[in-house]
């Protein structure tokens, strides 16, 4: 019996991992992204991007994860939901961080123009110390024989 529920989980493991699966985990609600998708009409391919704000995320890093991304157009919300996994997507980008306290932000839907501006979230860099990899060290003694010869 424990044979059975091993091989359940295994299977179960495989189907929800993919070989080669970008990960973002940096795209979180709240930021601000520019999302790169390839599209095609007819016989030419070209890539269109998209940027507004994260308003939520759902189904966390799994295969079928996906983002949905707003913006105003003329005064008009347009928002669109992207899968986060899909071959399609060429690459999305982190513009901004802001700074939230939900999980989803569909609140932000009955704002508009300065009211939907959120705070910016500051994003520590931390220094990092190069070290020099060979230290060059030069005796005294050699360098006044290397000079007589």
């Amino acid at each position: 019996m424990e044979t059975n529920t091993k091989q359940s989980s295994d299977k179960a493991k495989r189907t929800t991992q993919a070989p080669s699966v970008k990960v973002y985990t940096e795209v979180k609600p709240g930021c601000t992204v520019k999302v790169y998708q390839r599209i095609k009409e007819g016989k030419k391919e070209r890539v269109q991007a998209f940027e507004g704000l994260v308003i939520a995320r759902k189904h966390g890093s799994q295969l079928g994860a996906t983002i949905t991304v707003r913006r105003e157009v003329s005064g008009i919300g347009v928002e669109r939901v992207y899968p986060v996994h899909s071959p399609l997507i060429e690459k999305i980008e982190v513009l901004r961080h802001a700074k939230v306290r939900r999980a989803k932000l569909y609140y932000l839907r009955s704002r508009v123009g300065r009211r939907l501006r959120l705070k910016e979230k500051v994003v520590k860099k931390t220094a990092v110390k190069i070290k020099p990899a060979i230290k060059v060290v030069v005796d005294k003694d050699s360098a006044t024989t290397s000079d007589k010869v």
